[in-house]
This record gives structure tokens, C-alpha cells and sequence, in this order.
């Protein structure tokens, strides 16, 4: 079958999550994704977990991707990427805004020279503005988003924000730029014009916000109900009866009938000013019970419920198993599993082989750019290629 971005070259600047997670995208629908990175690689490839040496997290990023090794700081370096912009459709960049300019490599410069050239630059703050300059990793961005106040907000006792490890910002970021690229091909084929894309931590963090920026213009005097975790015998499930129906399924289920008669429950107003009591009643019920038994006493009468689950339980499951949640990779150290991308449709490879640093280095030069073995060496022996001779 036919990939859906077949035939497409993407110049991949990009390191660490949000740049590299759009990209694997691009990769899985059989785009050529080469990866420029410096002599010292991609900083992720330093990361655990390590497994002969090679960081698998570095690898759920990459793979499926070509690694090209140069030092763009060696004026040896301008022509090659000059003439790899020129045969390319994509170029995905993270850089601070204005490295790629003073490189020589910002959409201006590569744009001219390629009018049909879609450009992606992926930046914490955006391109323009008055934070555009500053240094951002993801969980920088999520605090100056309003996203972590905002979370805290919806919790009892703490005293800060919570801590987290999950990059929510990266990933959705890198949907996002994803999603325009391949918004900016289609309109490209329709006019044979590229695009320039500013792509934004913040404004996508930003943008999840939606009842947040509205109680912000319009405050509400009661804090929205919120669905909290539901304490069982050995662990937790979480129900969301969201409308009538599913209030009074939810009660059938727990065998309390008398809640949809309950004056504080009787009514959806009278549940939202009585919320903390009627999730208490969830826990009083669960107390005694396995969460797989509450789970399975809501679902038989239809309820939106869930057991909470670890990431080991979910990767044993037969859903992931028969959804393909999981694809095949490889690296150095031997095969693996990767999340395979969201979404399934014809044209779609997710998984593949990791790329060691600078492995196409030479492939790439010789196939795309017509380099001949001599003058790859000679680029080698003069630093301009890593590893160098």
C-alpha cells in the first residue's frame, strides 16, 4: 500500500519532544523524515531508560527517521543544507527564535530559494511577542499558561501546583504542528505556494484552556463539579454520570435506587450543590469492593466508568493488543515496543529502526545531494560530518 506522505522529505532541525513527536507523525505516514543533529547528537539520546547504551526514550521519538551528523556552525555545512532545503517539502524547526536566521537557515533565506517549502518553527512563546525570546521546556510553558493554576484550582488541600512528569505541552504541540503541516501540503497542492508555520507551547497549552477562559470574563460563583476519583477496596475507578440517564443508571448500579429521590440528589442543580456529599455516597459504597467490581457493576448498566490503570496494565491489554496501540522499533540494543501514532487509517507505518547518530550521514549526501564518496570523506576528515575521520 501507497504511505500517505510518500515521496515527502522533511529537513527535521528539531530536538528533544514537541519538534521530534511531530515528525515521528510525518515518519508513520512514509514521509522521509531526516534529522539534522549536532556532533553531540540529539540531547535525548543521553536519556534514560538505556538499555546497551542507547536511550529508548530517544528512540519512541525517532524512529523510523534518517540521522544526518553535521556542524552547522562550519561554513561547510551552508551548502549542504542549502541544497537539502531546496529538495525538500518540510523543514521543522526548535530552536530560540532567530538561531535559524543567524544560521542562515530561517524560512526567508530557505523560502526564497524554495517558494513551495512548507516551514514549521516550534517555539515556547511564538515568534513574535514580547516572551518570544525566552528559554521554555514544557513544564515552564504549562506554569505560564494558566494550565497549572488552573488544575490546582480544581483540587482540595494542596498547597502548590501538583508536580508532573508527563510533557503535556510537547506532545500537543507537536499534534498541532503536525496537523498544520499537513494542512499546509494540501493547500500547497492546490496553489503550489508553501507556508510559514509559528507554532507555539504556550498557545496551544493555551488553547485547552476553553471553560477556564470564559468562567475568567464571565466568573461563576460556585467552582464546577468535577469528577474525582472513586476509592474501592484496592485501588480506584472513576464514574461520570453525566446526564439524568446515567445518574440514575449509576444509582441502579450501586443499588441505591433512593438517591434519584434524595432531595440533594433528585435534580442536576441539586447534585452540583451537593457534589462533595454524593461522591462521598460513591466512596461509602465502594468502600468494600474490588475497583474491577465496581467497574463492572457500572458498565453492565451502561455507566461512563473506568478502573485507573497503570501504563504496564495497559500495554498487557487485549485492547491495546487488538487496537495495535504498540509498534515494533529497534536501536542498537535490540528490538522494542513504541506508542504507535493516534489514529488509524490506510498509508500508515508506525515504529521502525532508531537511527544512530549520523548514520545517513553518507546515503544522504550521495542519493540527495549526488556527493560522491571522495568528497564525503573530505568532509569527514574536515569535521563538517559526525563522526568525523
Amino acid at each position: 500500500m501507497t504511505a500517505t506522505l510518500e515521496g515527502i522529505r522533511v529537513l527535521d532541525f528539531s530536538a528533544m519532544v514537541a519538534g521530534p513527536y511531530c515528525t515521528l507523525q510525518l515518519a508513520a505516514l512514509g514521509a522521509t523524515v531526516v534529522k539534522v543533529e549536532p556532533p553531540e547528537g540529539d540531547y535525548m539520546r543521553g536519556r534514560a531508560p538505556l538499555r546497551a547504551g542507547h536511550s529508548l526514550y530517544f528512540g519512541v521519538l525517532n524512529c523510523g527517521k534518517q540521522s544526518l551528523c553535521v556542524d552547522l556552525k562550519k561554513d561547510a555545512s551552508r551548502p549542504l543544507i542549502i541544497e537539502l532545503a531546496a529538495k525538500s517539502d518540510v523543514v521543522v524547526e526548535n530552536f530560540r527564535p532567530g538561531v535559524m536566521q543567524r544560521l542562515g537557515f530561517d524560512y526567508a533565506a530557505l523560502g526564497a530559494m524554495n517558494p513551495k517549502l512548507v516551514y514549521c518553527s516550534i517555539s515556547g512563546y511564538g515568534q513574535s511577542g514580547a516572551s518570544a525570546g525566552r528559554a521554555a521546556y514544557a513544564p515552564v510553558v504549562q506554569a505560564a499558561s494558566g494550565y497549572e493554576l488552573a488544575c490546582m484550582n480544581y483540587q482540595d488541600g494542596l498547597d502548590r501546583p501538583l508536580k508532573s512528569g508527563i510533557f503535556t505541552a510537547d506532545y500537543l504541540t507537536g499534534v498541532h504542528a503536525f496537523g498544520a503541516i499537513c494542512a499546509a501540503l494540501v493547500r500547497r497542492g492546490a496553489t503550489g505556494q508553501g507556508a510559514y508555520i509559528d507554532c507555539a507551547l504556550l498557545d496551544a497549552m493555551f488553547g485547552m484552556l476553553a471553560y477556564e477562559v470564559v468562567e475568567a470574563q464571565v466568573p461563576q460563583k460556585q467552582r464546577r463539579p468535577i469528577y474525582r476519583p472513586t476509592r474501592a477496596r484496592d485501588g480506584f475507578f472513576i464514574v461520570m454520570p453525566v446526564s439524568p440517564a446515567n445518574f440514575a443508571d449509576m444509582a441502579r448500579a450501586a443499588g441505591r435506587p433512593d438517591w434519584t429521590t434524595d432531595a440533594r440528589f433528585a435534580t442536576h442543580q441539586a447534585r452540583v450543590a451537593n457534589w462533595d456529599a454524593l461522591m462521598d455516597a460513591l466512596d461509602a459504597w465502594a468502600a468494600d469492593k474490588s475497583a474491577a467490581e465496581c467497574e463492572d457493576a457500572m458498565m453492565r448498566e451502561g455507566v461512563p466508568c473506568s478502573r485507573y490503570f497503570s501504563v504496564a496494565e495497559v500495554m498487557a491489554s487485549p485492547h491495546a493488543a487488538e487496537r495495535g496501540m504498540l509498534a515494533p522499533a529497534s536501536d542498537g540494543g535490540g528490538p522494542f515496543e513504541v506508542p504507535s501514532v493516534p489514529f488509524r487509517m490506510p498509508g500508515v507505518t508506525p515504529g521502525g529502526r532508531v537511527p544512530a547518530l549520523g548514520e545517513h550521514n553518507a546515503a544522504v549526501l550521495h542519493e540527495v545531494l549526488g556527493r560522491s564518496a571522495a568528497q564525503i570523506a573530505q568532509l569527514e576528515d574536515e569535521a563538517v560530518l559526525w563522526p568525523s575521520r
